[in-house]
């Protein structure tokens, strides 16, 4: 299954959607940019780590809340093995997602099924494993999101700079190629000239019709392990020229990250 962007922004509440294959790990190459933007994107990846790096960590578990409007949230044991894309998810606290489940909910992605338990017992209701089919892809997309925006398929299109707060930025549209999907998602990247990260960026959510009114999001990144992560986002509604809406942010972090932890396959297993 890979997972790309587009598999991504509703898994904050309102945000993805997918293309399913695997992830093939990005090569070294400083070559063959279709543009400008392109290289931008590339020299972004470099900076926070690209996907060889990223694999080369082999596995990561962490701590993933979210916070919604209502005050409501999720606090999620998380666990990925790059190599496959395998995702496990053990909700602690499930405020938002399945709220009608009490006490330990547990999701997988094997690399071949999704699974459902509640305090330890399978669930086959095909209704909440949809919601799992949706979960696990794009909670693994979000936390590797940076490194797959050079994924084949991707357009990428130089829309100018701008300046916010005195900083200087590169605009970089990002849009994708899917066969048979008449709308996609399009992304503006805003990519500090200073540090080369994406401060914020603009994102639609064509599969669950959010098009003509984009959401904004804001990260703030820390370096752990010689990566750069965004672990903390917020986002809320906006237009395409980053003028926020007056309602209060969504706020999602990762906290107490740790890679390379020897998860084995079986732990990904129902």
């Amino acid at each position: 299954m890979k997972i790309t962007l587009s598999a991504v922004i509703l898994g904050l509440s309102l945000l993805s959607c997918g293309n399913n294959q695997k992830t093939i790990p990005q090569k070294e190459t400083t070559s063959n940019f279709q543009n400008k933007a392109h290289e931008l994107v590339y020299t972004m990846s470099q900076k926070v780590g690209n996907y060889n790096k990223l694999a080369d960590k082999k596995d990561v578990s962490y701590t993933y809340t979210y916070q919604t409007l209502d005050g409501k949230k999720d606090v999620v044991t998380e666990k990925y093995i790059f190599d496959g894309e395998l995702s496990y998810g053990a909700y602690n606290i499930h405020e938002r997602t399945f709220p009608q489940l009490e006490g330990l909910m547990e999701q997988g992605y094997d690399g071949n099924e999704f699974w459902l338990k509640h305090n330890g017992k399978i669930l086959n209701d095909d209704q909440l494993l949809k919601g799992v089919v949706f979960n696990r892809p794009t909670n693994f997309y979000w936390f590797t999101m940076m490194q797959k925006l050079l994924d084949d398929g991707l357009k990428y299109e130089h829309l100018g700079e701008k300046t916010i707060n005195d900083q200087a930025y590169d605009i970089v549209k990002v849009t994708f190629d899917i066969a048979n999907k008449e709308a996609t998602d399009i992304y503006h990247l805003y990519i500090n000239k200073k540090t080369n990260l994406v401060d914020q960026f603009l994102f639609t959510v064509a599969d669950y019709d959010v098009i003509e009114t984009p959401y904004l999001m804001i990260l703030e990144y820390e370096t752990i392990d010689g990566l750069i992560l965004p672990t903390r986002r917020k986002y809320k509604k906006s237009t395409w020229d980053a003028n926020i809406s007056e309602e209060p942010w969504i706020v999602v972090t990762w906290s107490d990250i740790k890679f390379d932890n020897n998860l084995t396959k079986e732990e990904f297993q129902k």
